[in-house]
């Protein structure tokens, strides 16, 4: 009996996995420390929440026009090439203006079509995966790789160059997405028994519009944690060296879950692991909004984020392939973007930047750990266990 080729060989394996290095080394090198670049540029906490917002206003907006385009044209890739080239463009804008209007076109022209790359990728990783979805961590788990390269290695120069080294660190990362982009090969889904079911009546199920309203507080929850975490921790006196490492320390943490996927899949349901990743979410922002003196709380609630993004988004990319099968993949992917990273990152960057002047970065902290039990509760009534 012939033994069955490794599904490395199977699927185009390196050319996935560089694109997802390279597109979350990207939020490594952007996330963490272009707010440190922007508050040395005298922008006050509400410009750049203001700033930083808009990446999830355009995930509102941009990846379901990008995932009807896809599902009209019939391919992916070309919408992904072109939105790579695009973004790189915006991103330009940030070297030749240090006004708040210069870096607002900046950052809406690179928002509006970085946004539209990541729900057609997925989309695109799990039609050439096809049975073998389980396997999606083996893939993704690049993009943590790549988000570790990069926020160690901008931080640790960061200690030794200006902070506008962040823009050509940044600028080049985005030239390593289009040069991945430019490769990824094409593969058009499978025809599924859904394929003549109109896309309203699956967001009309119970489960998945408790998913999306579960997922749209998840994402609110970490508003706070992506606009001013790397903020508070030099605040309260971390390096930026010290400052990349827990970031690092928490991307090592998903990768385990990553690579333990197909087994926590094998074990769990996806509702269980989603309702877990919750209540790690809930206590992981009291740790930091209260225990960031202490270092050792600090640690503990980095390695949560195993929990609250690993096992958390992997499970809900999971539940969102199994309900938008055939050619309603790619506007379900974008759809699950939109909710969550879109409306429910928009409401939590805001909203951050807004109590952070007003109350203080523990009160802040705490209404993420609010929202991130009020994603519990609806997901727990609403998605019922089989």
């Amino acid at each position: 009996m012939r033994p069955r080729p490794h599904f490395r060989l199977m699927v185009p394996y390196w050319r996935l996995s560089a694109y997802y290095f390279f597109y979350f080394a990207f939020i490594g090198a952007f996330s963490p420390y272009f707010t440190i670049y922007l508050k040395s540029l005298e922008f006050s906490a509400w410009d750049i929440g203001v700033l930083m917002s808009l990446m999830q206003v355009m995930r509102l907006l941009a990846p379901n026009l990008w995932g009807w385009l896809a599902d009209r044209c019939g391919a992916k890739t070309p919408i992904v090439r072109g939105a790579a080239l695009m973004s790189l463009f915006g991103f330009s804008c940030f070297f030749f203006t240090h006004s708040f209007a210069g870096f607002f076109i900046g950052m809406a022209l690179l928002a509006f079509f970085w946004s539209a790359s990541l729900p057609l990728v997925e989309a695109l990783t799990f039609t050439h995966l096809g049975a073998q979805a389980s396997r999606y961590g083996a893939i993704r788990l690049w993009g943590s790789v790549g988000f570790i390269a990069a926020v160690l290695g901008l931080g640790w120069l960061l200690d030794r160059l200006p902070l506008s080294a962040t823009l050509w660190v940044s600028a080049g990362i985005l030239g390593g997405i289009l040069a991945c982009a430019l490769v990824l090969p094409e593969k058009r889904e499978e025809r599924h028994e859904t394929d003549r079911l109109p896309i309203g009546d699956i967001l009309r199920r119970r489960e998945v519009k408790a998913l999306f309203a579960a997922c749209f507080f998840m994402a609110a929850a970490h508003g706070a944690l992506y606009v001013f975490y790397s903020i508070y921790l030099v605040s309260r006196g971390y390096s930026t060296t010290m400052v990349g490492i827990l970031w690092t320390l928490g991307v090592l943490a998903e990768i385990g879950v990553f690579l333990y996927l197909p087994r926590l899949l094998h074990v769990f349901s996806l509702r269980t692991i989603l309702l877990f990743s919750f209540a790690c979410a809930f206590v992981r922002f009291l740790l930091i909004g209260w225990g960031v003196e202490w270092l050792a709380a600090v640690l503990i609630a980095q390695l949560l984020h195993a929990a609250t993004f690993g096992a958390y988004h992997a499970a809900a990319v999971a539940a969102v392939n199994r309900w938008f099968a055939g050619r309603h993949q790619a506007r379900g992917q974008a759809l699950y973007g939109s909710v969550s990273f879109g409306a429910g990152g928009m409401l939590g960057g805001l909203l951050s930047g807004l109590v952070w002047d007003v109350a203080g970065a523990e009160l802040t902290y705490t209404m993420s750990s609010a929202f991130a039990l009020a994603g519990m509760i609806i997901l727990w009534r609403g998605w019922r266990p089989a």
